[in-house]
């Protein structure tokens, strides 16, 4: 089974340093809470506080990755890579060797503001979809599946289709839901109407029985 992996970009600052023993630290912010994102005009998306609490307690193992893709720079089962999530969002914290070939390349694009950008790697495993107040619908990611962090040159989402496939579920489910609810309903009707009517035939009837 193909995993429903998508990915997601924050245009935010890194930071980028060497720590006391000249090892290459990358900080910086991969996911912030509570800003909505507007999807590739396709719906709205909201990251809910609390979304990366069951990854990092469940210890997923996550890699850092440049453009998601190549050799790991670093890995948090390998414990240069070190996650968190406090008020603002998912904070990642990758302690690179310098003397990786990887490294070295990406350094000066890093340096030179040519990658600048944050993304993460998810598979969403809880999420709620609404209409919402403007012509796009609106979804809130609660809890995912962590695969990795990645230093970017650009944003993209080239996953939405798997996005839309949930929200085509959850209107679906939603639809079969409003036709359970009429049915229900209808059943109600008809059995409030037979109830008075058997009221109403016993009540001729005790009528007849007095008339005779």
């Amino acid at each position: 089974m193909t995993m429903e992996r998508e990915t997601r970009t924050l245009a935010a600052s890194l930071e980028l340093r060497a720590d006391a023993d000249g090892k290459v630290v990358v900080e910086g912010y991969a996911a912030v809470f509570n800003e909505p994102t507007n999807i590739g005009d396709a719906f709205v998306e909201v990251i809910a506080p609390g979304a990366f609490r069951s990854a990092i307690e469940r210890k997923d193992d996550v890699e850092f990755l440049v453009n998601h893709g190549g050799l790991p720079l670093a890995r948090t089962t390998a414990g240069n890579l070190r996650l968190r999530e406090d008020d603002r969002g998912l904070h990642i914290r990758a302690v690179l060797d310098p003397e990786d070939p990887d490294v070295q390349r990406l350094v000066p694009k890093m340096r030179g503001k040519m990658i600048d950008q944050m993304s993460f790697a998810f598979q969403a495993t809880r999420q709620q979809w609404d209409e919402g107040s403007d012509d796009l619908p609106r979804r809130t990611v609660q809890d995912v599946i962590l695969y990795d962090v990645s230093a970017v040159n650009r944003g993209a989402y080239p996953q939405t289709s798997i996005a839309l496939r949930s929200l085509e579920r959850h209107r679906a489910a939603e639809q079969e839901a409003e036709q359970e609810r009429e049915r229900i309903a209808k059943l109600e009707r008809e059995a409030k109407r037979a109830c008075i009517a058997a009221r109403k035939a016993k009540q001729e009837q005790k009528f007849r029985r007095i008339g005779d």
